[in-house]
């Protein structure tokens, strides 16, 4: 059995698919955003999250749309909060009927 891949953060795929292809430094990609160069230093590094200004910025720059990077970091956020979630608390809260409150 292959074991869980570890998730990707939105900064992996902006280095690896846009930034190395294009031969851009995340120091660049900033100056040509208009943002300071630690913000895209730091995205490109998964030491931050992306933002929605980031993501509407990296959006008019490569064509995409700003939900294709809020997406991505919702889906790595979303992964690891799933890996850290108390499996005995969910055992508490399965026999919960929400409609029953209604």
């Amino acid at each position: 059995m292959i074991d869980e891949l570890d998730p990707m953060h939105p900064g992996e795929v902006l280095e690896e698919l846009y930034l190395k292809p294009l031969g851009m430094s995340p120091g660049a990609l900033a100056k040509a955003l208009d943002v300071p160069r630690t913000r895209i230093e730091r995205v490109a590094r998964g030491q931050t999250s992306m933002s929605s200004d980031t993501a509407c910025r990296l959006a008019k720059a490569f064509g995409t749309t700003p939900s294709y990077w809020m997406n991505m970091q919702t889906n790595y956020d979303l992964a690891l909060a799933a890996r850290s979630v108390d499996v005995s608390h969910i055992r508490r809260i399965e026999g919960l009927n929400p409609a029953a409150g209604r």
